[in-house]
């Protein structure tokens, strides 16, 4: 491996080169705190020759390099100078910002107008609202790295903004003096960043550069994992036609499939997640030496292209509006939506692995729909319900069962696989008396809704297990609603207490809530019975409704709930 390494200033490095960021590279992730980090220490508080940090980058041909180490700083550089052309130029200060520009884009050896930084991921929206000289001819749809560059780019403008301002309004400098103290001020910021130094690091080839770049930090931002399996990934799979580069195209659909729904998925942990269902529990820490050693660069194509499908997968576990769901399988759907609703991610694993070999059609619906009821039911009682804290042993739980049922090889291992997650679960719930005793701690009134959700999916479960009417019910138009009011006109001794617990709630339509109104019990009764929703033995034996009855009726609830509704 050949390593030349000099000292060089920044406006040296710009001007005798021109920089890609290559295909193992993450995107552009710096945040507000890393700009406003870089700024402070390089142009506000400056000294004279501030030093940077190396900067790592393996020679393509004559003039162009390939950045290994600096990416965010290059790239933050480069909008110091886009903002200071642009300023330039705001200020009628034209040959300024020509000069300028001449380190953002310049003509080659051909006679074409390239840019210095070029980049692929953030393409076109870095090239047409950042570096380019005029104003941008399309409007893109802004991605993760789009916004942290949009946000980059409009802060460090702010910054650049705010010195301009200060001497427009600094009523010391006189009016015929200000175009010249703005210019001064614009000189000395873009003086500043030009004499930054790094020690400029040039290696010979890309083989060299992936080896380099697995050891290296960039300032500000640890490598992620993610960084290091697409760096490992693509070093050993080679692209097999020049002009079309697969393996990126690929990393770039899973890193899509993360980043574009609704809920706040990671690609470290969709990653970490993956390998827990297929290989050795392992933990964030250690997971990249994991891969390194049990996934040989053969294997290195069939693990990209099976991260794709999973990609698409997990996606549609954290958000299942994304994948289109026939009407049978609404009950699979709906055990996703509910799990993930407790906030609880540790099952993810064997979801993943159940939803993966359900998808290659390996394990049938009836079979999936059992194991994820079943996680369903475990979190509903274990999490949601008495708030139980997930021990190591949960996760490596499902990460046992998760690889199991990867590897199984026919209907029958599999449905033993589901079973025996099963049993292993039977055996970490609470009690019943524990149970009981946290579901009568659930209250729902108009001055308390912290329960309210839970509650709701309670009582719509509990309706649909035991419902005998035929009726087909849409519990999510339905409310909650009090048997005995939130505000009667005499208020028993501790009503405030019970009154908004489960035992004295029912789910009903609007339709059925206008009948109730301000009756009695029981009035209300009578028209309850009349429905199609289920009335239980408490509320139909019942003359009365007293604390008495709610205490019950909470009781009875929670028991039929925990022995039969929600049965692993």
């Amino acid at each position: 491996m050949k390593i030349t390494c000099i000292d060089k200033e920044i406006k040296k490095v710009f001007e005798t080169g021109y920089y890609r960021i290559p295909r193992f590279q993450r995107p552009y992730s710096w945040e507000k705190e890393q700009i406003i980090e870089f700024w402070n220490d390089t142009i506000k508080e400056n000294v004279a020759d501030y030093f940077i940090g190396s900067i790592v980058v393996f020679k393509k041909n004559d003039d162009l390099f390939g950045i290994v180490d600096g990416q965010q700083r290059l790239t933050t550089i480069t909008m110091i100078l886009c903002s200071l052309r642009d300023f330039y130029i705001s200020e009628t200060l034209e040959n300024s910002a020509k000069g300028v520009h001449v380190l953002i884009e310049k003509i080659d050896l051909n006679n074409e107008s390239k840019f210095v930084l070029q980049t692929e991921t953030s393409y076109p929206y870095f090239q047409e609202h950042i570096q380019k000289y005029t104003n941008p001819d399309i409007e893109v749809e802004l991605g993760n790295e789009e916004l942290n560059l949009k946000n980059g780019f409009e802060l460090i403008s702010r910054f650049i903004r705010t010195e301009i301002d200060a001497i427009k309004s600094n009523i010391q400098i006189p009016i015929t003096k200000k175009k010249d103290s703005i210019q001064e001020k614009l000189n000395e910021i873009r003086d500043r960043t030009l004499k930054l130094k790094v020690i400029y690091i040039e290696l010979d080839d890309e083989d060299d550069a992936y080896i380099i770049f697995e050891t290296l930090n960039t300032r500000g931002k640890d490598l992620s994992i993610g960084d290091l399996v697409k760096n490992y990934l693509t070093k050993n799979i080679k692209p097999s036609n020049k002009s079309v580069d697969m393996p990126k195209d690929k990393w770039n659909i899973i890193r899509a499939n993360i980043d574009s729904t609704t809920k706040d998925l990671d690609l470290d942990t969709f990653l970490l997640h993956v390998w827990l269902s297929k290989y050795e529990y392992t933990t964030a820490k250690t997971l990249f030496k994991k891969l390194k050693t049990s996934i040989d660069p053969t294997q290195s194509k069939d693990f990209l292209d099976n991260l794709l499908i999973d990609s698409n997968t997990y996606k549609n576990i954290f958000d299942t509006d994304t994948r289109k769901w026939t009407r049978n399988e609404l009950p699979l759907k709906n055990s996703l939506a509910n799990l993930y609703g407790f906030g609880v991610t540790q099952q993810t694993p064997m979801v993943l692995s159940i939803m993966r070999e359900y998808s290659k059609q390996n394990l049938k619906y009836k079979y999936a729909k059992e194991a994820l009821e079943a996680i369903e039911h475990f979190h509903y009682i274990f999490t949601a319900i008495t708030s139980q804290r997930s021990s190591g042993g949960i996760a490596t739980m499902y990460s046992t069962y998760g690889r199991k049922l990867a590897n199984a090889k026919d209907d029958q291992e599999r449905i033993l696989i589901i079973r025996e997650l099963r049993k292993k679960m039977r055996e970490k719930i609470p009690t019943l008396d524990e149970f009981i005793s946290a579901f009568k701690t659930l209250k729902f009134t108009n001055g308390n809704i912290k329960h309210k959700k839970i509650i709701q999916y309670s009582l719509a479960k509990y309706d649909k297990h035991f419902n005998r009417n035929g009726a087909t019910l849409n519990y999510s138009l339905m409310t909650i609603e009090h048997i005995l009011p939130q505000n009667p006109i005499k208020k028993e001794k501790d009503h405030d207490e019970f009154v908004g617990k489960i035992g004295n709630l029912i789910l009903i339509d609007d339709k059925i809530n206008k009948k109730l109104g301000t009756k009695n019990f029981v009035d209300k009764k009578n028209i309850l019975l009349d429905t199609s929703i289920h009335i239980d033995e408490i509320l139909k034996r019942s003359t009365e409704w007293t604390v008495k009855e709610i205490e019950n009726r909470t009781i009875a609830i929670a028991t039929s709930i925990f022995n039969d509704v929600f049965k692993i």
